[in-house]
């Protein structure tokens, strides 16, 4: 494994990258799984379960900073959060016994219609910041199966997310952001203690390139918090990440 102090700085440069990437969209792994395997020369195996120490610190950070600036209210989204950690729960246990090769083949046609959607009436994804919860019958439920979603498969989980709680459940997109980072600071650190021992995290890796995830997140969401615009930011990067990752899994461009 090559560590040197080049490999140091695109590692911990990356990782500030994709700290950015999933706080206000999603799909940052592409950058963070790319330099673990391609520049670092860890096995897949490998940088899937040291991935998750990255984005552990980097959705703690996140958290941290919009619950300083009074974007996630906890005693408002202690159920949506309840909801999809039990729902994380569920979907690690499914993971462990079935394969989800067969739900990857779906996903990439259902990142398509996403994309389609994002783009039709986008003022529907830049309303006014309200972090009001929405007392929507569908919430709880789609929560857990958001926190399945995660458990179950990760890959595009911050996508997924946001095109439920803004189109859905009537969120505004900074706000969803808000509480997308919590939910996944909280059922990641699962993830990370199962892969642990498994013996699939180099802690070396992880904790480099975490820090620059951390700060990443960290400065990001203090950005989101602060200044309206942030919300025009986070539509554009969201539509720019789902355009990435089609090309992706339909194989056009290589990302990890």
């Amino acid at each position: 494994m090559q560590f040197d102090t080049s490999t140091i700085i695109i590692a911990i440069l990356g990782g500030f990258l994709a700290g950015v990437v999933n706080t206000l969209a999603g799909n940052g792994s592409a950058i963070t799984l790319s330099i673990m395997t391609e520049i670092m020369g860890l096995p897949p195996n490998v940088a899937n379960g040291t991935n998750r120490v990255g984005v552990l610190l980097q959705s703690w950070s996140s958290s941290y900073s919009f619950f300083k600036n009074k974007k996630i209210d906890f005693a408002q989204a202690k159920w949506p959060i309840i909801s999809a950690f039990l729902g994380a729960v569920t979907g690690v246990l499914v993971a462990i016994n079935v394969s989800n090769e067969a739900f990857q083949t779906v996903f990439k046609y259902l990142l398509v219609v996403m994309f389609f959607v994002i783009l039709i009436k986008p003022k529907r994804w830049l309303k006014n910041q309200d972090i009001e919860i929405i007392n929507h019958p569908l919430a709880l439920p789609m929560f857990f199966l958001l926190g399945f979603y995660g458990g179950f498969i990760q890959m595009g989980m911050g996508i997924v997310f946001l095109v439920v709680t803004v189109l859905i459940l009537k969120y505004d997109l900074i706000s969803a952001n808000a509480l997308k980072t919590i939910i996944v600071a909280i059922y990641t650190c699962i993830a990370v203690a199962m892969f642990h021992f498994s013996g699939l995290i180099d802690w070396k890796v992880g904790l480099t390139i975490g820090v620059g995830q951390a700060a990443g997140g960290y400065l990001t969401a203090e950005f989101a918090s602060k200044y309206p615009s942030a919300q025009y930011w986070a539509y554009g990067l969201l539509i720019i990440m789902i355009l990435l990752s089609i090309l992706s899994t339909f194989g056009i461009l290589e990302l990890s």
